[in-house]
This record gives structure tokens, sequence and C-alpha cells, in this order.
């Protein structure tokens, strides 16, 4: 069986990496101060400040989108349900720039939002997200749960 579909949405993926990347190489870095919020990860404690904190939420959101669109493609193509098995889930640096978390912790949210991304694609519902304004979002709520940040 092809996976097409798979293979675009993949190829497609790897483009928005590239014009990320371009992105990036005008990123600057700045300091947006103290640490206002506190998260836990795998049983540790984390501080960041707002800018940190937005950045940990667009990967949940980056990758429920990336997750939503190959979801969506493995069921066309009549695939089996396998998130992990997408080259977006094993890179999982779409959006990072390299500042504020480290990556490991990036690419953790990246995959959960990913994994409810993935599943929302696959069965063609809006149980974790939404479509909005032409990208597909976690609901809040759904946000909240995945990343428990307390503001300090």
């Amino acid at each position: 069986m092809r996976r097409l579909n798979q293979w675009r949405f993949e190829q497609q993926y790897w483009e928005r990496s590239r014009q990320d990347r371009i992105r990036l190489q005008s990123f600057s870095y700045y300091d947006y101060g103290d640490p206002i919020y506190r998260y836990s990860l795998n049983g540790s404690y984390y501080d960041v400040n707002q800018y940190g904190a937005d950045l940990l939420q667009r990967a949940i959101n980056d990758g429920y989108e990336e997750g939503f669109r190959a979801g969506q493609a493995d069921r066309q193509d009549g695939w089996q349900y396998d998130p992990e098995n997408c080259d977006a889930y094993s890179d999982a640096t779409y959006g990072y720039d390299g500042y504020y978390v480290d990556v490991d912790q990036y690419q953790y949210y990246f995959r959960e939002g990913f994994r409810r991304g993935y599943e929302d694609g696959y069965y063609g519902r809006y149980q974790y997200g939404t479509y909005s304004n032409g990208k597909y979002i976690v609901l809040g709520d759904v946000l909240r749960v995945i990343l428990d940040l307390v503001r300090y």
C-alpha cells in the first residue's frame, strides 16, 4: 500500500521547517526578564519567563497542527494509526528557536500536541483542538492539562 498523502505531508513539513530555520537566522535573543512561571516535567520543576512559557505553548500548538495534518494523511492513505512513525514526530523541533527552554523539553511538548492532533486528524474530529483562522490549535483546557504553568 502506498502512502502518497503521508509522503506529501512530510515533504511539506520539511519545507515549513526549512522556512522556519530561515526565520530563525534573523532571530535576536532578548532578555524578557526573570522567570515568572513554573512547570513540572518528569518529576522536575522548571522556571521560565513569559517568552519561555509562550514558546512551550507554541510547541504544543505547532505539534497539534502538524499531527492533525499527519493523521489526516494517514487516514486518506488508508494507513494504520501510527503517530510515532512520522518524521515530524521524530524531529519535533519545528518552531524551536534555541533559547529560553531546552530542546528536549520543547520536543516533549511538541510531541504531546502532535499525538493529540494526529488522533483528531486521523479520526476526523476536533476533540483536542479546533480549526480557526487557517490554523489547527489546541483547545485552552487541553493546553492547560498538558502544560500546567503556574505563575508565581
